[in-house]
């Protein structure tokens, strides 16, 4: 009988999602040549290669595929079992392991992370900022407890929980404050900026303006909302961002804020964990409390002059 460790398969987990054997051992906290022994050595166990190795790259043998596909449903159960332990408590302790989507981590995590160590002092939050697709693959994998995105996600396997709806505005060059706000018609001919493919809210800003995201477009793509807003400022063109937005974003940059007419482009906002998960009855709880934190944040925001209305 083989002597597998469970070390060893951390370690095949790893290199196989990093490719890469130094980010690998980094990602493992163990040097690059004990790493590399290590996968040595579970490949002359099993006697077949696991990775092809090349100067650039290490990439999965046929084989290797199966068995590392095998190793993540091992080491998801192992981890439930941790997870089993943790919710026969009456509260919930450790290790939380939260992924958030770019366009709401700056905006919501910080009252988030304030009100979950603040009812959960035993409570350790680990961030994964990153587009959903990535959120979706880590949370099925167990890497992940639970993630905050924009719904629907329509994962069968994944419990959806709507947290709140918010509205999208409008982000123009100063100048253009108090003129009559465009129509989604007219949008369509205006230079708008856009963040970069993968973000979930590109498609929501296309869709609202309904443009293909398969066509060419002028103009800018960012990689975040903070981009956008600022070349805004510089008059290149128009953005659309989310309401939580609105205040870190427009602080520093010569832009108006204008709310569209009825029916607004809007996004539900919801939390997504695994139905199979042992934590699944704190991990509702915990969107409880990311619904409340969300509430106490819009509410601060909406009181402030300017931003609840618009420019």
């Amino acid at each position: 009988m083989m002597n597998l460790t469970l070390k060893q398969l951390r370690y095949v987990d790893a290199l196989a999602r990093h490719g890469h054997f130094g980010r690998a051992a980094d990602a493992c906290a163990i040097s690059q040549p004990a790493l590399s022994m290590q996968i040595r050595e579970l490949e002359a166990s099993l006697g077949t290669a696991l990775f092809e190795r090349s100067t650039r790259q290490v990439r999965l043998t046929g084989f290797g595929e199966a068995f590392a596909a095998r190793v993540r449903g091992i080491l998801r159960s192992v981890d439930e079992l941790g997870d089993l332990a943790r919710a026969s408590q009456d509260h919930l302790a450790g290790r939380l392991r939260i992924g958030v989507i770019p366009t709401i981590a700056p905006y919501l995590l910080p009252a988030v992370i304030r009100s979950l160590t603040r009812m959960n002092a035993g409570l350790d939050v680990h961030v994964r900022e990153t587009l959903t697709p990535t959120l979706i693959r880590e949370l099925t994998e167990g890497r992940l407890d639970a993630a905050i995105v924009a719904l629907p996600v329509s994962e069968p396997s994944l419990e959806e929980a709507a947290l709140f709806t918010e509205s999208f505005v409008l982000v123009r060059p100063e100048a253009e404050a108090g003129t009559p706000v465009p129509c989604r018609e007219t949008l369509r001919e205006m230079r708008l900026l856009l963040l970069e493919e993968g973000h979930c809210f590109r498609d929501q800003a296309l869709s609202f303006c309904n443009i293909q995201s398969s066509l060419p477009r002028e103009g800018l793509e960012g990689s975040s909302l903070s981009t956008l807003v600022q070349m805004v400022g510089a008059g290149i063109g128009v953005t659309l961002i989310p309401d939580m937005a609105v205040p870190v974003e427009t602080r520093s940059a010569p832009v108006s804020v204008a709310r569209f007419a009825d029916p607004q482009p809007t996004r539900t906002v919801g939390m997504i964990w695994r139905k199979s998960s042992p934590l699944a009855g704190q991990l509702a709880q915990i969107s409880e409390v990311v619904r409340e934190a969300a509430e106490g944040l819009r509410a601060g925001q909406a009181s402030r002059p300017g931003l609840a209305a618009g420019a």
